[in-house]
């Protein structure tokens, strides 16, 4: 199941981007100093208690718009606010209730969406107290924060994680392998699935950003069943345009949510552009098993795959283990091998280890290390075992997970990978100490 989607709403200068940034440091579900997890982004996985969802957002709101870029923000956050299910509505407590204010009040109202009433900048007991004023507004208790300074912003994680959908059951039918298709515009991602389909069952034309929905589509692979997602391309945050494209973007994330396996599109022509780093970050935050497709091999001029390869690596750093495959889908080329590719990243994500071959590989990457150690106090490294598959999940129980450096813990997943495989998917590695749960 996919994470719920949480949209900041509200007019200019009032701390949406502020707000985020604030929440996204808050127990987030991300690895820091990771591409793609940088602090200009409008969207960030948030996991709070027992709950997670994805924060959105959203530009400065005006409902009576005076300009052709205020018509297209306006748009924007309409297309956020039928896709959110649960909006966070900001105003400022030191302006208090202005007219702009209840005029998107209403228009919020009129959505029928949970709306929790945040009343930013109260970063002292005055303005604290002045939150009351926005009792007028009708949409129930006003909550008094600082996203600046972090004051109420758990209670207002609180708040948001009560009003969250529950989550379904999983289906208990046989489970179908999800494959999503990303990239940015104009990559030829809906030329790829026409030609794994072997049919025109997407859409292609030269205009860049022709799909604007996910489509999901039914693929037999010698009889085995695949759902493959195709989405709009995902530009970088000052291209979006209007608000069907804002839109899509919301929904290219949750299909990268959705599925078991991405395929990331490159363009052979311009190879990895920053935003395509920003796009293989969100698909290693979440935790997706990942191919990267060099589409357009035809129009390189660099075709030297053994080079590409080592660029690649060197610009995604993070995610060495992704399998590349290099393709024209419009001539069919290279495509053949793209299903094949799929289905072992499908399988090595399925892959249980036992606890005795887990263990073993540990201690000998602990003997053949220095281990780390803060003060006196060095981390010990008791047990270690496989606790889920899909993503592939390592729990390790320690003497004190706060001696965990980000380089031993990338140490570890290196001699896991070369014990154990697990190419194409990103690996969980979660230290706690002993009887913890």
């Amino acid at each position: 199941m996919s994470k719920p989607i949480v949209a900041i709403v509200g007019r200019q200068n009032v701390g949406k981007s502020t707000l985020l940034n604030r929440l996204a440091g808050k127990r987030i579900a991300i690895v820091a100093d990771m591409p793609g997890t940088t602090r200009d982004r409008i969207f960030a996985d948030v996991s709070w208690g027992e709950a997670g969802f994805t924060l959105i957002d959203t530009g400065g709101l005006e409902v009576k718009p005076r300009s052709t870029i205020a018509q297209g923000v306006k748009e924007q956050v309409q297309a956020a606010v039928a896709e959110a299910d649960v909006i966070i509505f900001l105003v400022d407590s030191e302006d208090g209730v202005v007219p702009a204010d209840l005029e998107i009040a209403g228009m919020l109202r009129r959505s029928s969406k949970p709306i929790v009433l945040a009343a930013n900048k109260a970063d002292n007991p005055e303005r604290e107290s002045q939150a009351v004023d926005f009792y007028e507004m009708g949409l129930g208790e006003p909550l008094a924060i600082s996203a600046y300074h972090g004051r109420g912003t758990a209670e207002l994680l609180d708040r948001v994680s009560s009003l969250l959908p529950t989550p379904q059951e999983p289906e208990t039918e046989a489970e179908i392998m999800k494959l999503a298709i990303v990239g940015r515009p104009n990559v030829g991602k809906s030329t790829l699935l026409n030609s794994l389909l072997g049919e025109e069952r997407a859409i292609v034309d030269e205009v860049p950003g022709t799909t604007h929905d996910a489509i999901n589509t039914l693929l037999d692979f010698g009889g085995q069943n695949v759902i493959v997602i195709d989405t709009a391309g995902i530009r970088r945050r000052g291209r979006w345009g209007r608000g069907v494209e804002r839109y899509s973007v919301i929904r290219a994330l949750r299909a990268i949510d959705e599925a078991d396996v991405v395929l990331l599109v490159l363009d052979a022509t311009e190879l990895l552009t920053s935003q395509d780093e920003h796009i293989a970050g969100y698909i290693q935050q979440a935790a997706k098993g990942v191919i990267l497709v060099v589409n357009k091999w035809d129009l390189a001029v660099n075709n030297n795959m053994v080079e590409c390869n080592r660029y690649i690596q060197k610009r995604l750093k993070f995610m060495t283990y992704a399998p590349v495959v290099y393709t024209s889908a419009k001539f069919g080329q290279g495509v053949d091998k793209v299903m094949p590719q799929v289905f072992e990243v499908y399988q090595e994500r399925q892959k249980r280890m036992p606890t005795t071959e887990v263990n073993r590989v540990v201690q000998q990457a602990v003997a053949a290390h220095n281990l780390p150690r803060k003060g006196t106090k060095r981390l010990k490294i008791l047990y270690a075992t496989q606790a889920e598959v899909n993503p592939p999940t390592f729990v390790f129980f320690v003497n004190d997970p706060r001696l965990i450096h980000f380089s031993y813990q990338h140490y570890l997943e290196n001699k896991l990978r070369r014990a154990f495989g697990f190419a194409g998917t990103p690996l969980r590695l979660v230290f706690k100490t002993r009887g913890e749960q």
